[in-house]
């Protein structure tokens, strides 16, 4: 027996007992409950264990990581596994896909994910981890989705000790954390896989046939799928598109300028830098980004004027530059003429004839950048805080999958998020939870 398939049921109690034989032990989307039983360990020949979407519960067994050498595939996320977690290995390095999100756990990443070198995935967003940014997976050549969304996450991201770090990476989700310092522009110069307009219209999979067999057989594929916050929405992609190309780095404590280093990424799609402390102007060279869809600069320190080259992205059907101090005239055309009011409320400074505050000097109404001078800008912008959820605007959708779904979502603020906005009124943030210790999985043995 090769595969045991049992997921999208209404199964409840402990997980179904599998022969230690299997190679894939697929039962997500279940109301299974309970530890993960001893036998899980006697897996010697998995390569795909998807336990995802279940109420499991407890702490992960010191024996799961030594499954299996040729483990693939290991998806534990949406449960409630908890606690102080042991130190685990896996033996093998075949590692592609680990997605332990969703969950309630704690400590430190573990060092040895650098050894598992044909690891693509990465997914460990809504936990308790507490750790600094982890540059050690930088030189991993295969590495193209990492997200660590929702933890705390905290400290400076340093300089890359080489060059050549992520190289592969398209996916990038550190929001809701607490990192601090300016944004990492040695990282950003060596993300080429962003660079590149082109990309695989193909998903990200693993083939469920075993390795070893050459049948016509077909045994299907594992698609890769993930949460991200994309045009202001929390979107749930079943599939992803190895073309898909994401920066999230919202809901931290950055500072400091934005990198003009960000313009050469023009495969990138979606960027969203807001809820930081990021002062300087929005860079021309975003202008550059051919490709993107999405940009969300809101609640910042953004001063100056809008470049009139964003006027030129084709594609960009979502703009939040809300709640910052740009001033000036809001530019016309293409996609720009779209945009309303909300996307550029909170700016005193800013007037135009789509929005709220009407240019004075008739002259603004041409698409040039106004002449009018910035008053005031200096002042903190005294308001309550508010969420501010936008829909699509027009434009062609590009890198979007088949089968993705809106979810209902709010905004998890971090704790000091008061404390950054330095604003008496404002809503202290609901995060929870204690700083934690222990150690995640050293899932390949040094």
């Amino acid at each position: 027996m090769y595969t045991i398939d049992l997921s999208h049921n209404k199964l409840t109690g402990p997980p179904p007992e599998a022969p230690s034989s299997i190679m894939s032990y697929l039962v997500s989307n279940n109301r299974l409950t309970g530890a993960l039983p001893p036998w899980i360990c006697n897996l010697s020949s998995a390569i795909t264990l998807d336990l995802s979407s279940n109420d499991l519960t407890g702490v992960l067994p010191v024996c799961l990581g030594n499954i299996s050498e040729s483990l693939v595939v290991l998806n534990l996320k949406g449960n409630n596994f908890h606690g102080s977690i042991p130190e685990l290995s896996v033996r093998g390095t075949q590692l592609r896909m680990i997605d332990l999100s969703d969950n309630q756990l704690q400590g430190n990443l573990s060092r040895s994910l650098a050894n598992c070198k044909m690891l693509e995935f990465i997914n460990f967003a809504s936990n308790l981890i507490v750790d600094t940014f982890p540059s050690w997976l930088g030189p991993l050549p295969e590495l193209r989705v990492l997200i660590l969304r929702s933890n705390k996450f905290h400290g400076v991201i340093e300089r890359p000790k080489s060059s050549s770090t992520f190289l592969k990476l398209r996916i990038l989700d550190l929001s809701n954390n607490a990192f601090v310092g300016k944004l990492p522009m040695e990282f950003i110069q060596s993300w080429n896989a962003m660079k590149s307009e082109r990309g695989n219209f193909t998903y990200m999979h693993k083939n469920l046939a075993p390795p070893t067999y050459l049948t016509f057989t077909y045994y299907g594929n594992y698609d890769f799928s993930m949460i991200v916050i994309y045009k202001g929405l929390k979107l749930y992609y079943p599939k992803i598109l190895e073309v898909l190309t994401v920066i999230d780095l919202s809901s931290n404590l950055f500072e400091g300028e934005i990198p003009g280093a960000i313009g050469d990424l023009k495969g990138l799609q979606g960027l969203n830098l807001s809820n930081n402390l990021l002062t300087g102007h929005i860079p021309p060279s975003f202008g550059n980004l051919k490709a993107l869809e999405s940009l969300d600069l809101s609640w910042n320190k953004l001063s100056g004027q809008i470049p009139h080259k964003l006027t030129e992205l084709g594609f960009l059907s979502f703009l939040n530059l809300s709640y910052n101090n740009l001033s000036g005239f809001v530019p016309r055309g293409k996609q720009f003429d779209t945009f309303l009011n909300n996307s550029f409320e909170g700016n005193p400074g800013l007037c135009g004839e789509f929005i709220s505050t009407k240019c004075q000097d008739s002259k603004d109404k041409s698409g040039q950048p106004s002449t009018r001078q910035e008053e005031d800008l200096g002042s903190p912008i005294e308001l309550n805080w508010k969420i501010v959820l936008m829909g699509y605007g027009s434009g062609l959708v590009i890198g979007v999958v088949i089968g993705n779904a809106f979810i209902s979502w709010k905004h998890d603020w971090f704790e000091g998020n008061a404390r950054r906005r330095r604003r008496p009124s404002q809503r202290q943030p609901q995060r929870g939870g204690n700083s934690w210790s222990g150690k995640l999985f050293n899932f390949c043995r040094y």
